[in-house]
């Protein structure tokens, strides 16, 4: 397809082929441990912080060894959101302003799933993360969040409905939770969805940004700026950290907050790790664990967007928990997903991570809950990298806020 897109980054007019089928980024030099290039972060931080410990930011780039490439399915999606797989290997895709796609492995585009439930889709709401039942093959269940409008504002909500058989429509849709209170602004919803081995929905949410409900995020009374743990029926989930405690709300997991848009489990471990979004500077990817304080917007390796420090400009204080990692200036990370395949052996267990603002895939290579390796793939390609799932067959599949599909494999 022809070269006919240009655009304009940091002040730079780059022409770069817009939609080829095959886009390579073929890598050459071996590296799968503890890095030994030079950071990929070559500008400089926001602030003068320093971190935690040795390696917390700005770790060793490391380099696939194996050829791989990012090859475009189709450009045919409108603002794609989230993305998961279907038993069969197809895709179920989310788009901001409300619609949900089935999107075949070969890039065919479905027709709009009638039955959704109405989104607020300015700002940064829409329709969000998605995920399917573990026996959707018998159940057809589907799981997704949405910002949804109410009298009383916006709001992060979870909703539930079953794929007709001939999946033109969601049955009987029904929203099980919603992460209370309302707000009347656009900013800050969350909005990713996982399963967990019990059966469980693991839902990320934001503070909603301003700073009027910023302190909600430290609050154990609210929805808002939390990892939060239901029932498929949206009840607390039995064994929650908060369960019986005065004045904290049961379905609480983690809190302490800002935005998540990213949520997986780690293959081996079965932990819960989370990205989520700095301000200028400071995004985070975090180790979850039950009932712990992540910080926002007490402590922070970001500043406000106007150059002064979030609050006393803090990075540590005692019961607060320390990122894993964080960058410098921001990725914007969003969706992410560990690899689990063995097509491509050295990835095996690393993160996969979207970026938004940085434009690329990050890989992250993880050991004894350090960050060890940082690579950016498909830079070249200038997308908006939304979210990421690793498919039925082994490869990744990515989305774009540009409307476009990736499929990640080697060679």
């Amino acid at each position: 397809m022809k070269n006919r897109i240009l655009m304009v980054l940091a002040g730079t007019s780059l022409a770069f082929a817009s939609c080829g089928q095959s886009t390579s980024s073929e890598k050459t030099t071996a590296s799968s441990g503890a890095g030994g290039l030079a950071s990929v972060e070559t500008k400089e931080p926001n602030s003068a912080y320093k971190p935690a410990f040795p390696g917390q930011t700005r770790i060793a780039g490391v380099k696939s060894a194996t050829s791989y490439e990012g090859k475009v399915l189709t450009e045919a999606l409108k603002s794609p959101w989230g993305i998961t797989s279907l038993p069969d290997g197809r895709l179920l895709v989310t788009e901001r302003e409300g619609a949900m796609r089935i999107v075949t492995a070969a890039g065919k585009v479905g027709e709009p799933i009638a039955g959704i439930p109405k989104v607020n889709s300015s700002g940064q709401g829409g329709l969000l993360g998605i995920r399917v039942d573990p026996q959707f093959a018998t159940n057809r269940m589907v799981y997704w969040v949405f910002s949804e409008p109410r009298p009383d504002g916006n709001l992060t909500s979870v909703a539930k409905g079953k794929l007709s058989a001939d999946e033109k429509k969601i049955e009987g849709a029904t929203v099980i939770y919603r992460a209370t209170p309302a707000y009347n602004g656009n900013l800050h919803y969350g909005g990713r969805i996982l399963v967990d081995k019990d059966g469980n929905l693991m839902i990320s949410t934001g503070e909603r940004s301003d700073l009027v409900t910023r302190p909600q995020a430290q609050s154990i009374n609210s929805g808002l700026g939390k990892v939060i743990r239901i029932t498929k029926e949206g009840k607390p989930a039995p064994g929650n950290p908060f369960e019986g405690q005065a004045g904290a709300r049961p379905e609480l997991y983690s809190y302490g907050h800002r935005n998540v848009q990213s949520l997986a489990f780690h293959p081996v471990t079965g932990d819960l790790w989370e990205a989520e979004f700095g301000p200028r500077g400071g995004d985070e990817l975090n180790h979850i664990k039950p009932g712990k304080n992540y910080g926002w917007p007490t402590i922070t390796y970001g500043i406000e967007y106007s150059g002064e420090k979030v609050g006393e400009g803090i990075q540590q204080k005692e019961g607060l928990e320390q990122p894993v990692y964080y960058w410098d200036p921001v990725v914007s990370p969003s969706g992410m997903t560990f690899y689990t395949s063995d097509r491509i052996p050295e990835w095996k267990n690393n993160l996969f991570i979207g970026s938004l603002s940085g434009m690329h895939v990050l890989r992250l290579i993880i050991d004894n809950d350090k960050v060890v390796g940082e690579e950016r793939l498909l830079a070249d390609e200038y997308q908006r990298f939304r979210d990421i799932t690793q498919g039925n067959d082994g490869a990744l599949y990515a989305i774009t806020d540009q409307g476009r599909l990736y499929r990640i494999d080697k060679k």
